[in-house]
């Protein structure tokens, strides 16, 4: 099994999970007009962008694109972050048998995964999956799908081209893509604010040049989805976008979230 390693980063118990989730629907429920609501919720995207961080930060953010994508009856879920405590060449599945969340277990599709070690040349490198980038995704899955089969996919030093291909082979055996990606780090809200613009601007018009400015530690994957988003015809639709400062107050330093849905 693989198990959770920031538990805290999302309450670390099912019910601070499920607090956390009914929060951010009642903010949902509370700001967007019931017309509006009808339209959002009866998309059906392939792919989502999501942020990784704290769900006191970037829950609400993340929680908007999941809460749609639940709409979906996808045969199991991909999520695809950075590494950030592993230098890694490439790109690795694990071959567990489920991965932990407060809720429950999620079964691992081992099958699938194997597929792409076969197909992609994928490797099988379980230190490395001590991943919060794609941790903090598996307790939304839980909620949102149950204990619907995922695949962890962990990248370093990888091909934007290379993981397209991985994305498309995904889509078209009916998975849902997740990509994990926090924007900006650090930086006053001002200038935050005008790097993320580059990411949004990106994404919505899937532009790999507005992406040159662009600065996201998941911006291999960001560029890999608006790949293959253009390949497979897939519209691109900016969900939500955000600083810590909306939480913490402070716009000294602030890190950016943005999410995405690809229908």
């Amino acid at each position: 099994m693989r198990r959770a390693v920031v538990k805290e980063w999302y309450g670390g118990s099912c019910e601070a999970v499920e607090q956390y989730i009914e929060h951010f629907n009642k903010i949902i429920d509370e700001n967007v007009e019931a017309d509006k609501a009808a339209e959002v919720f009866s998309l059906k995207p392939k792919a989502i962008i999501v942020p990784h961080a704290g769900w006191m930060y970037s829950g609400f953010t993340a929680n908007f694109a999941y809460r749609i994508a639940s709409n979906t009856k996808p045969k199991r879920v991909v999520v695809i972050g950075p590494s950030h405590r592993f230098p890694i060449n490439g790109i690795s599945t694990t071959l567990e048998e489920s991965y932990e969340t407060p809720c429950g277990l999620l079964p691992i599709d081992r099958e699938f995964a194997k597929s792409l070690i076969e197909n992609f040349g994928v490797q099988n490198l379980e230190e490395v999956h001590q991943e919060h980038s794609t941790e903090v995704q598996m307790p939304f899955i839980y909620h949102y799908f149950g204990p619907i089969p995922v695949v962890e996919l962990i990248y370093g030093n990888y091909s934007p081209e290379k993981l397209k291909n991985i994305i498309e082979y995904a889509i078209e055996d009916g998975s849902l893509v997740v990509i994990s990606t926090d924007l900006s780090h650090y930086y006053d809200l001002k200038t935050a604010n005008a790097l993320d613009y580059n990411c949004l601007e990106a994404v919505q018009n899937l532009d790999l040049q507005a992406l040159d400015k662009c600065e996201a530690c998941g911006k291999i994957g960001v560029s890999a989805m608006i790949i293959a988003a253009s390949e497979l015809g897939l519209t691109p639709f900016i969900v939500d976008y955000r600083t810590s400062a909306d939480v913490s107050g402070d716009e000294s330093q602030v890190v950016g979230y943005m999410s995405a849905i690809f229908i």
